[in-house]
């Protein structure tokens, strides 16, 4: 019986998410499995994966063929790195302590690759927030400034209006005095 790793869809429509199973080649993608080894939710960023590493490595050994984004996943969770390991381990290249030294070194520099990522990825949005908050506060002095100007323009234009209906108020009680001085 040729066995396959695989996904077996799950989820709603447009919101797919995954389980990894060991299933027959014969078998349809969501029919009958052999055991499932872990769950690959792609809709998180980064993707989120959640694998028995110690079957997935037992299945990869005993020879069961991964579809290619299993292939892809399992290669980034490393069971392919400790296979590889493993292989040289019986060879002679090296011993099980070595290659097991080997495979934390190549996990934890994964892991420091992966926290400067996002790290990285943090500052950018930090700076991308930064740059807005300056671009809105630029756009709010600037409707601050027009809504000053606009009221000062208003209140030019009320004391202006004022002003002639004073001259005018005087001028017309002039002629009265006159006339009530002949």
């Amino acid at each position: 019986m040729a066995t396959r790793i695989r996904l077996q869809r799950h989820g709603r429509k447009s919101y797919a998410f995954y389980s990894i199973v060991i299933a027959d080649s014969r078998a349809p993608r969501d029919g009958k499995f052999i055991e499932k080894i872990g769950t690959y939710n792609p809709n998180t960023n980064p993707a989120t994966v959640d694998l028995n590493f110690d079957a997935a490595l037992a299945w990869v050994l005993k020879g069961a063929q991964p579809s290619d984004t299993v292939r892809n996943i399992l290669s980034r969770e490393g069971v392919y790195m400790k296979k590889h390991l493993l292989g040289g381990v019986a060879k002679g290249a090296f011993g099980e302590a070595e290659a097991d030294a080997k495979f934390e070194a190549w996990k934890n520099n994964k892991q420091s690759g992966l926290a400067a990522l996002k790290a990285k990825e943090d500052e950018t949005k930090k700076a991308e927030a930064k740059a807005r908050l300056d671009a809105e506060k630029k756009i709010n002095e600037a409707k601050a400034k027009a809504l000053a100007e606009k009221k000062a323009a208003e209140e030019a234009a009320k004391v202006a209006a004022e002003a002639p209906a004073e001259e005018a108020a005087p001028a017309e009680e002039a002629p009265a005095t006159e006339a009530a001085a002949e």
